[in-house]
């Protein structure tokens, strides 16, 4: 499989110019966020349990939103991301709300580089390993900041999803990781009318890459979930069918809409 070498730069430069623009999206609700909303959804709190007094490590953090949910429920969180314009936003976050967040500007894979601890919790969470070509030196990072006994606990987007056409009209893209996957879009799934356009270079993980790649870098899997939902409205041709769930609405619930898991390091 061919990488791009400017991969990072591109996607860093796409994520610098959305983040302004999600802050000021009705997606994000920032009003609310700041007025002391918990952004963490469901599925990942009934995982993770009580984070109080824990330290937390929050890989691709974007502008920092539960990152500071982290700290508000009393965790040390440290959150991560490629985006140098979010990790500022995140910082002013946290001094504006009085936390005590650590926030880290840099690739996933080179963070060995930038910090030393390890950690309770390793947590990720919706868009995040399809930005990444190699989820074996991905899983690797994961490991090296656990704790022995520490839990990782992610949420995603199911491979599955990834598979279909913009309007999820036909299977478009293979379900293998094979080639990057380079696309030019006008908006953002937060603000589909901003005007902005972007270039991204993604990557298709199948379920099998994910859970071996953490297999192989001593994490032990404890649960693996599927949902025929998604807590976010951020794909085309959606529909809430219960109050906080979204499901593509000619397909119902035929297919899987996210997938969550937990595993422990050994």
């Amino acid at each position: 499989m061919k990488i791009p070498k400017d991969y990072l730069d591109i996607n860093k430069k796409t994520w610098n110019s959305k983040t302004d623009v999600h802050i000021a999206s009705e997606f994000y609700d920032t009003e609310s966020f700041i007025n002391g909303k918990n952004t963490l959804n469901e599925i990942e709190l009934a995982l993770l349990g009580d984070v109080s007094g824990k330290k937390i490590l929050h890989l691709q953090c974007h502008f920092g939103q539960d990152t500071l949910s982290f700290a508000r429920l009393g965790a040390k969180a440290t959150g991560v991301d490629l985006s140098d314009k979010a990790i500022e936003r995140a910082r002013e976050f946290n001094t504006e709300l009085q936390l005590d967040a650590t926030f880290i500007n840099c690739d996933i894979y080179d963070l060995p580089n930038h910090l030393e601890e390890q950690f309770d919790i390793v947590f990720t969470s919706y868009g995040t390993i399809g930005w990444l070509p190699d989820l074996n030196k991905w899983a690797n990072v994961v490991s090296h900041f656990l704790k022995p006994g520490g839990k990782f606990v992610m949420a995603d987007f199911h491979s599955v999803v990834w598979m279909f056409d913009d309007n999820f009209k036909e299977v478009f893209y293979s379900y293998f990781n094979v080639e990057p996957i380079v696309e030019a879009e006008s908006g953002t799934y937060a603000d589909r009318d901003a005007e902005i356009a972007t270039q991204t270079v993604t990557w298709n993980h199948p379920t099998s890459e994910i859970l071996n790649a953490l297999l192989c870098n001593k994490m032990e899997i404890q649960s693996f979930n599927e949902y025929d939902y998604s807590p976010y409205n951020c794909f085309n041709e959606t529909e809430e069918f219960e109050k906080g769930k979204f499901r593509i609405k000619h397909l119902k619930n035929k297919i899987p809409m996210v997938y969550s898991l937990t595993a422990i390091k050994k």
